[in-house]
């Protein structure tokens, strides 16, 4: 769910400036997972760019505090969500644990590293949200480390229907910056897309895993 049109808009719009997000209908792009797309979104760009990564920073610890007040701690998905996940703890003085997609193979043989007493407070933050799948993974390693998971926010969705039915069955709250209607709304916006463009990403959205 986004909160703010106005945010939404402009996070897709400078997401777009910076290349972080690309649309390339005409050229689509191949998934690791196999689907083709013409959308590609890399968040860990705006890592490179200080003015746009300050307002990711501050638009998400403003999202942390109206929605869960101060938790006891941030939690960053490895590894694209470890940059962002920091920014938002420093801006809230809050500590700062990563979730790896699994536990070290070697040493203490951590999947949560960092220190996270049981029983603390934890807002999950992700860069993208696709199917959701990789997220609720970190999501359930917190839980069964006795972390209360308040929520989770992310930079950006693509809006999936199979990430809401994901996130309802594991009773995790989303929130995001930016979803892709709003990226598609202002890509259209601010002439990034033609009318024509508009149609085939519509398309994409509706059913992207059969798509070209």
């Amino acid at each position: 769910m986004v909160l703010n049109k106005d945010t939404a808009k402009k996070t897709a719009e400078l997401l777009l400036q910076i290349n972080a997000i690309k649309l390339e209908p005409e050229n689509p792009f191949t998934w690791a997972s196999g689907w083709k797309s013409p959308i590609y979104c890399d968040n860990r760009v705006m890592l490179s760019y200080p003015e746009i990564r300050n307002f990711v920073r501050q638009e998400m610890a403003k999202q942390v505090t109206a929605l869960y007040g101060k938790p006891d701690a941030i939690a960053g998905v490895a590894t694209g969500a470890i940059g962002i996940g920091m920014l938002v703890a420093d801006a809230l003085d809050l500590p700062f644990v990563y979730v790896r997609p699994e536990p070290k193979s070697h040493g203490r043989q951590n999947q949560i590293e960092g220190h996270l007493g049981a029983g603390k407070s934890v807002v999950v933050i992700e860069d993208l949200i696709s199917t959701g799948k990789s997220s609720l993974n970190a999501v359930r390693a917190l839980r069964s480390h006795g972390a209360d998971v308040k929520g989770m926010i992310a930079v950006f969705t693509y809006g999936f229907s199979l990430a809401d039915v994901n996130f309802a069955e594991e009773k995790v709250a989303l929130h995001t910056l930016s979803d892709y209607d709003h990226l598609i709304e202002q890509a259209s916006d601010i002439s990034y897309i033609k009318e024509s463009q508009m149609q085939t990403l519509l398309q994409w959205k509706s059913n992207p895993q059969q798509w070209k």
